[in-house]
């Protein structure tokens, strides 16, 4: 063979090795990244080229879908109550992307999930039948908060405190997902983006805010896992007025008429005061305080349950009078409704933490399991000794102090008012907080539950966590309870 032409035959062949060699990196490894890149409509298409899987509740979806005219996408999704859920579901747009439960799972519920394929539909991409999320919500609890927080801007949250299922996850006000899933809800899209109340906003797990008196529960906590006192029924060292260390500041009490002047633990979260959970935060000190909120969630970064709630904080580098404030839940100490239904899940549950998840397991359209959550998965807090006491202290603050409003009838129902300074030098309404656990000796059915108001149009004076949170609380405990 002539040389030129050898040499020519080679040079070709390798081109058309390196063009296969090309080719097929772009197949195997670049294919899925270019198949989820979001600018890539395809990935769009198939979303929604068939109905969508489901988000159940007690057995019953109350997801949907629609079949869609004069459009490349085949289907939208629907939603039944879908103001009633939407701040466990999340929303699914064709135009917007999706959040929540929808975000997390939309692999499993549009029917891409490798785990739905067998090794023939993975070589080929065939799309297969979609799969389903179980959550873990009570409809029944889910609709009482609902109902109760009505019109009020807040939210809440219940959990199983022995399995950390929550059983409601209520954000007000809240939006209807069914009106942003198609392309053309621009409008709607708009006035939900331009409401100052914030209806997009998952309040019960995305808006910390300052916890106030309900923080009193943790500053108790590490005081009697540290021995600082002995009992809920000893005698502080607490003086009424009580000054900020370091400063002429007094850090006086909402009753001025109450018995704080060295109250015991007991007497001081029936009355909430001020100056015995601010002077034990200081005698504990910044760093105890923090362990003990972090055993209790705080600062956790990573709780995702399976939504990723937002961090709540237990501040550091502080002085003794900013720790001071600290233990009243002030300063720069923030919390979501979540957190505090944790704190008082721990309490009722004997000292333990299990922890919180909204969905039991995601199923393929055969029933079979991709993943299952565990009920019970547990962390010691507390002992079963300081859990006992502040279970004692708190039905007190039920059964004779500020949280009279949260009683179940044939249920030991505990629980810790709280209101939370806002804005600069308190001139904003403040937040209204409760945070609460029933059982019923009956049947042994429990349940706690964290009550966050954030505005109610109520007048300032009006404005207390036994007034707003705690009726709320309590439809939800009673619900729970049936």
């Amino acid at each position: 063979m002539n040389k030129t032409i050898r040499h020519t035959s080679v040079f070709v062949l390798l081109l058309v090795l390196a063009l296969l060699g090309r080719a097929t990196w772009v197949q195997a490894y670049e294919g899925k990244a270019l198949a989820d890149d979001s600018k890539n409509r395809r990935k769009t298409i198939a979303q929604y080229a068939q109905p969508l899987g489901n988000i159940v509740v007690a057995g019953s979806p109350v997801t949907g879908s629609k079949r869609t005219e004069g459009s490349d996408l085949s289907y939208k999704r629907t939603y039944t109550d879908g103001e009633l859920y939407a701040a466990v579901t999340g929303y699914s747009s064709q135009a917007y992307g999706a959040t929540q439960l929808e975000g997390i799972y939309s692999d499993v519920l549009d029917g891409t999930d490798d785990r739905l394929k067998n090794p023939l539909d993975a070589v080929t991409r065939k799309q297969q039948e979609p799969g389903t999320v179980v959550t873990t919500i009570d409809p029944d609890v889910q609709k009482a908060g609902y109902r109760a927080l009505g019109n009020k801007k807040g939210a809440a949250v219940a959990l199983d405190p022995a399995t950390g299922r929550i059983l409601a996850m209520v954000s007000t006000p809240s939006y209807d997902p069914s009106k942003i899933s198609g392309t053309n809800d621009g409008d709607v899209w708009k006035r939900l983006m331009a409401d100052e109340d914030k209806p997009l906003v998952n309040r019960a797990i995305r808006q910390p805010l300052p916890p106030g008196s309900t923080f009193k529960l943790v500053v108790a906590a590490a005081a009697l896992e540290d021995g600082l006192y002995g009992s809920v029924d000893t005698a502080t060292k607490s003086p009424d007025p009580y000054t900020l260390p370091g400063t002429r500041t007094v850090l006086r009490n909402e009753n001025a008429s109450a018995p704080c002047e060295n109250a015991t633990i007991r007497t001081a979260l029936r009355y909430s005061c001020n100056n015995v959970f601010g002077k034990m935060a200081a005698d504990l000190g910044q760093d105890k305080v923090r362990a003990m909120a972090e055993k209790f969630g705080f600062d956790d970064a990573e709780l995702d349950v399976p939504v990723r709630a937002y961090a709540s904080v237990y501040p550091s580098g502080m002085d003794r009078a900013q720790t001071a404030l600290t233990g009243i839940g002030q300063f720069d100490v923030t919390a979501t409704p979540l957190q505090m239904a944790m704190v008082s899940a721990a309490i009722a549950n004997d000292g333990l933490l299990a922890a919180p998840h909204m969905v039991s397991e995601v199923v393929d359209s055969d029933g079979d399991a991709l993943t299952s959550f565990e009920d019970g998965d547990t962390e010691r807090i507390v002992s079963s000794s300081t859990a006992e006491q502040l279970r004692s202290a708190m039905v007190t603050v039920v059964e004779k102090g500020t949280g009279t409003n949260a009683a179940v009838d044939g249920a030991e129902v505990g629980g810790k008012t709280g209101t939370a300074q806002h804005g600069e030098n308190n001139s904003k309404t403040p937040y209204a907080w409760f945070t609460s656990y029933a059982k019923d000796p009956s049947t042994g059915k429990q349940v706690a539950v964290a009550v966050m108001i954030e505005d109610s149009g109520a007048a300032r004076s009006e404005v207390s966590g036994n007034g707003l949170a705690a009726p709320v609380a309590q439809k939800m405990m009673e619900a729970a309870l049936k």
